[in-house]
């Protein structure tokens, strides 16, 4: 959805906090991090490769509607041959009904897709890891084909073949794991929403939700080999998870706050009801709701990347002792305010790349010096950081 993701385009881009300052201008501490352990993934570009290519091939019509069906029921296939047992009760599909008919037949506006793998251990069966991905986009209009690779054929693709990884394991981990395809996120978070609301469980006996929305492509079509990840802050221990998982060989992860970009995804009905989340994407690119958005302009090698590491991060929430808890207060961070002054510096040098109006160059120049105000004290404050917040939304507005 146009308004529901377009934050990504600004939020995302924290990947630039190693760039450095004017060399004019006094220097700021760096946020400095430990490396972390990097893994060679599991998923590969002929797992997942096959999967964009028929979600958002032109013979589906951008998934919508009726072509919706098409999508869903492909998911559906995989889940059976994979061996998974449906999620509602006999049936992999969960129905959205629609308004009646005047003659008072029932009608359907979706359906979301799901599947599960029960744990191991008896004792935290009940306890559910939800890996999801919503599979619809914004079918045709004017005669084009709005084909959705990247969204979100990429994050659909990645659900599927972490489930194919899970249901080969020859030891199953010990909570259960769901395997959640979301029909309607275009239209509002629908489909999700649905779910939160007729979930086959209560929504106390998940302990983490997670999903994936564009991972095949980079943040304005920058040479970024980065997966951002939002939500850690509200998980008592996922951020030490994430650390433990480590790093896709030859990428790097960098972390948001979710209130820097509000309700982009499925996961919001989820942080509604306080349920502990992440969600992954690498960002938005001027082909973002095109009918450029197809599989040619993939990048499958990040797409394996970032499923692989859902794969690992899902495996160690399942198999962990202690499972996040709910965490309402955030710490404010430098690292954030790094990131804003990266940007503005990025803008303010991209010149002809990138060229600002004269008020949109005021606006980013404010912004570069109150960030590096910040970073020369050393530390962040609560009302800092609602100016850092505050000062995202102004560079929406007038720059992105």
């Amino acid at each position: 959805m146009l308004l529901i993701k377009s934050a990504l385009r600004f939020s995302l881009v924290v990947v630039l906090l190693c760039s450095s300052l004017k060399a004019d201008e006094p220097q700021a501490p760096r946020v400095e991090s430990k490396p972390l352990p990097q893994f060679d993934g599991v998923i590969k570009v002929a797992d997942v490769k096959p999967h964009i290519e028929f979600l958002a091939g032109e013979p589906l019509k951008g998934r919508s509607g009726e072509d919706a069906l098409i999508a869903s029921d492909y998911l559906r296939q995989h889940f059976r041959k994979l061996g998974l047992q449906p999620l509602f009760g006999e049936s992999y599909f969960q129905n959205i009904p629609g308004p009646k008919t005047e003659a008072g037949e029932a009608t359907m506006y979706g359906r979301n897709v799901g599947a599960w793998l029960p744990g191991s251990d008896e004792s935290l069966r009940n306890e559910f890891i939800i890996v999801s991905a919503h599979y619809d986009h914004l079918g045709t209009n004017g005669g084009r084909i709005f084909r959705g690779a990247d969204d979100n054929a990429s994050g659909t693709s990645m659900l599927m073949e972490v489930a194919r990884q899970f249901a080969a394991l020859k030891q199953r981990p010990k909570r259960s794991l769901v395997f959640l395809g979301f029909d309607l996120e275009e239209q509002m978070l629908w489909g999700s929403r649905w779910f939160v609301a007729h979930a086959p469980w209560p929504l106390a006996q998940v302990k983490l939700f997670t999903t994936a929305d564009m991972i095949g492509r980079s943040l304005g079509n920058l040479p970024l080999k980065t997966c951002f990840v939002m939500g850690s802050e509200h998980g008592s221990n996922l951020p030490e998870l994430l650390d433990e998982v480590g790093l896709p060989r030859g990428y790097q992860i960098a972390r948001l706050g979710i209130d820097l970009i509000g309700t982009r995804s499925d996961y919001g009905p989820f942080r509604d009801h306080k349920v502990p989340f992440l969600f992954f994407s690498t960002g938005e690119h001027p082909d973002y709701h095109t009918p450029q958005d197809v599989p040619e302009r993939i990048d499958y090698e990040q797409v394996a990347a970032v499923s692989s590491l859902v794969f690992r991060l899902t495996q160690s929430a399942a198999n962990v002792a202690e499972t996040p808890k709910w965490n309402d207060n955030i710490s404010p961070r430098m690292e954030e305010v790094v990131a804003l002054n990266s940007i503005c510096q990025s803008l303010l040098d991209a010149g002809e790349k990138n060229p600002l109006t004269d008020i949109q160059k005021f606006i980013v120049k404010q912004a570069e010096q109150k960030t590096r105000q910040v970073m020369l004290s050393g530390k962040v404050t609560a009302s800092e950081r609602k100016m850092l917040i505050h000062t995202a939304q102004i560079l929406l507005l007038s720059v992105f």
